[in-house]
This record gives C-alpha cells, structure tokens and sequence, in this order.
C-alpha cells in the first residue's frame, strides 16, 4: 500500500490530475483430464502494479512486474506522459471530480469454509477423476470424457487520488465435466454439469463430483436418441443459464456505457424509454447475495468503486448504463462499480460483474411448463454470435418439446436466433428463482482483454416467438 501511495502522489506532482495506482497479487491453477489422461497440470501467477493517469479527461496506462521502486515510478511516469500527450489530440475527454474516500474493511471479503490456497493438488485431481471416471460408468457411445477444475484467489489493492484505501481478496473456483457422445449418424452431442463462483472447496464436498459425472453422462445419452429442433417460430421457455448468457452477451454488453457515450450502441439516448415488457428487469450486481443466488464476488472496481447493485432495465424501462467514473460524469449518471481490468497488464474499462434478469411471479418448472403449453424448452449453452446491435444466436446444448404443458421429447440441433431489442417486449413471465452462475473457465471478452471472470443468469424466462433455425 505505500508503493502504491508513493505512485499516486509521484503522478500527481508530475501533473496528473487523478492518479489509480493498482496492486494484483493473484494465484491461477488449472487442472484438465480427458478420458485417462492428464492433460494440464497448470500454475500461474499474476502479480504486479497498474498506474493510470488521467489529464483533462483522458487517460494513459503502464504496469510493472517488479515491486522495485524504480521500476514503479517510471511506470507511472509513463502513464502521466501518455495521458498528457494524447489529451492535446483526444476528441473524447471524460474528465470527471474527485469523490470520499473508502476505506474496505475485512468484512467485505467473504470468507469460505475450504480456501483452496489451503489444499494440495491431490485433493483437487481427485475431484477431477471422480467426475470423469463416474462420467466412464454411466455413459454410453462416449466419444471422449473431460473433467477440469480451475481455481483463482490472491489480493487486489488499490490507492487513488480520492485516498481511497482498498483491500480485498478474490476468489473463483470451478468444477465441470462435459461427455461428448456419437450418434450412429455421427453427429456428436454433449452432456455437462458445473458448478463455480466465489467459493471454497466445500462447494465440491461429499458425492458431488460424483453427481456431476452422472448427470453429464446420463444427459449426453438422452442426445442420442433426440429429435432435431424444428425451424419456425415457438414460443420458448429458456433455463437459467442460457437466460444470463442472453442477459450478458446480448444486452449487458450494449448497455457498457464506453459504447454509449461514443453512440455506438442502440441504447444511446434512450434512458426512460421503453425498450423491453413489464416481465424485463435486468440487474448487474457486483455484491450478490453468494449463499442464496450464488455468482462471482466483486465489492470494488478497478477504479475504486464500490460494488452496487445497478438495476439497467426495469420492467422495460432503460434505467442506467454501466460505467466508469468518465462516462458516468458525462451522462450524470452514478458511477456504478463497472470499471474493470484482467490483470494489472491492462486499464480498466466498462465491463459487467454479474448480469442476470430478475425473477417473476412462477412458482416452478412445472407451472412455467403450464404457461408456455407449446413450444421448446431451451437449456444450457455451447456459445453463439452476438452482433453490435444486439443480433444474436446462440446454440442451446439441449432442449424438449414442449405441448399442452407437456415434455414430449428431447432435442437437440437447438439454435435461436433475433434480436434482443425485439426479443425484451417477447418476454412473458418468468420463475420466482433466481440462479447466478459464475467460475474460472470461459469468461468476458472485450478490448483484447479475455478472460474476465463474470457471473450471469436468472430465473426460467417465458418468451414468444422465438426463431428457431434447425442446426447451428
């Protein structure tokens, strides 16, 4: 914290007028089997400074590996004269006023019963070989069995010119198994069970590796005998975790306030407007509640912020963007706890913490079922294609048909396509429980900067007249 304190006043003699001087000190381990073999075994460590300066509203960014001080200070005298020089050209400039200090307190660090920090590999390998040797017992027509765990933890620090003081540490973990199967046509289908966020190893404790193993293997099988998704036009009930998929590629992405202020997203100029129906909320929220919704834990920024719960959408109406302190004092909106980097290697921009729509008034899958009466059940996701005005397809990883309130039959080749702007008036109703998921592996992708831990999710989300195109 004094190297970090000595950064913040070097920069601001040189000129600056706001000074963030970042600390990371963070630990990274990823453990892969596929079928009998170990195929990575992987430490990393990410630790170093991230200076940014700020001139006349425009910033410049330098890092350093080494905790010496020489080094330090000519990494912040490096962002000070990038900042000064590109402010004399800079057609944008975000310049924004000092604010309190905050203080983090220890409290804000949410303490879990397994820190994996205090656990050997072998506990960890063990996981990973029970998921996929019960994955070997219940699967059939197996193509090959994958297990990974993933762990990142260590210590975020942050001095600023507010002399704000922070002190946190973060922590993600995550365990999933994923069975690729071969139909007798040869298509291949998937089965896959995770679990992830800001938790300690007791999330893995007792048979659940073992649930995962079985359940990615039992729904694998299900694929092979499943009916190709009809193309049209359906009504749709979409699970959990493709629903904060939607949430965050989809929307949460064009809501980043960056592409606002530059008017390159469709919801420029649009605050107070309508945009979606009255069963649309969509929050991000940095400090969820961990015990009852799970997801990613991130009391502060990169800027120093603290974490909120932003409420962007609410029952259709556009309500906030997600910002940093500039595009906030620009568009007079509070900053929102949104400014954030990889790594110290890179600056914080405007990116999401855990994006999810709110629950509704459904009581359960089966009342949901009820409701949607014909139609596909959308679940889970292998990924998709967003564009920059919020056309998207996404590919779920299975599905069923759906008549009378009744599943009929698995599918699979289930790819919905639209446009999210369209696809928030379609919005029906959707399930009193909300699901947040999160983990180490994948993550957000924006400005070269990949791959940033991130939480989505949400209730079952009732939508009409979703397109549906057969095989993605």
């Amino acid at each position: 914290m004094e190297k970090l304190k000595e950064c913040v006043s070097f920069g601001e003699k040189l000129g600056a007028d706001f000074v963030e001087a970042r600390f990371d000190n963070l630990t990274l381990r990823t453990l892969e089997r596929t079928d009998d073999t170990w195929k990575s075994i992987l430490v990393k460590s990410r630790k170093g400074f991230g200076i940014t300066a700020y001139v006349e509203g425009v910033s410049g960014f330098s890092f350093s590996a080494s905790d010496d001080k020489d080094a330090i200070m000519t990494a912040t005298e490096k962002a000070f004269k990038m900042a000064k020089t590109s402010a004399a050209v800079a057609m944008l400039k975000l310049p924004f006023e000092k604010g309190d200090a905050i203080r983090s307190k220890s409290t804000e660090t949410p303490s879990v019963k397994m820190h994996p920090d205090e656990y050997d590999i072998a506990h960890k390998t063990d996981l990973v070989n029970r998921c996929v040797e019960t994955a070997q017992e219940h699967g059939e027509s197996v193509r090959n069995i994958r297990g990974l765990y993933g762990e990142l933890y260590g210590k975020k620090m942050l001095y600023n010119s507010d002399h704000s003081e922070i002190d946190w540490d973060f922590l993600t973990t995550e365990l999933r198994v994923t069975v690729t199967s071969k139909t007798d046509s040869g298509a291949m289908v998937y089965g896959t069970e995770r679990y992830g966020g800001t938790v300690g190893l007791e999330a893995y404790a007792g048979d659940v590796p073992e649930g995962f193993g079985k359940e990615a293997a039992v729904r694998a099988k299900e694929q092979l005998t499943a009916k190709a998704c009809p193309a049209g036009k359906f009504s749709t009930l979409i699970e959990e975790s493709l629903v904060g998929v939607l949430a965050h590629e989809s929307f949460g992405h064009l809501s980043e306030a960056d592409f606002v202020v530059t008017g390159s997203s469709p919801l420029s100029g649009k605050i107070g407007e309508r945009i979606g129906s009255e069963h649309a909320t969509i929050h991000d929220n940095g400090v969820p509640d961990l015990t009852k919704y799970g997801g990613l834990w991130m009391p502060y920024d990169d800027q120093g912020i603290a974490g909120s719960d932003t409420v962007i959408l609410n029952k259709g109406i556009l309500k906030h963007y997600l910002h940093n302190r500039g595009t906030a004092q620009k568009l007079g909106q509070k900053p929102s706890g949104n400014a954030r980097a990889v790594q110290f290697i890179y600056p914080p921009i405007c990116r999401m913490t855990n994006t999810y729509f709110a629950p509704g008034e459904i009581s359960n899958e089966e009342e949901a079922l009820e409701e949607l009466g014909t139609g596909v059940y959308a679940i889970q996701t292998t990924g998709g294609q967003v564009q920059g005005d919020g056309s998207f397809l996404f590919k779920a990883i299975r599905g069923y048909w759906v008549e009378n309130g009744e599943i009929q039959h698995p599918l699979r080749e289930v790819a919905l396509s639209g446009n999210i702007l369209e696809l928030l008036n379609n919005v029906y109703g959707a399930t009193d429980r909300l699901v947040i998921k999160s983990g180490y592996f994948g993550g957000c992708g924006k400005g070269g900067q990949f791959p940033l831990p991130t939480g989505l999710g949400g209730p079952k989300l009732l939508v009409k007249d979703v397109t549906f195109g057969g095989k993605a």
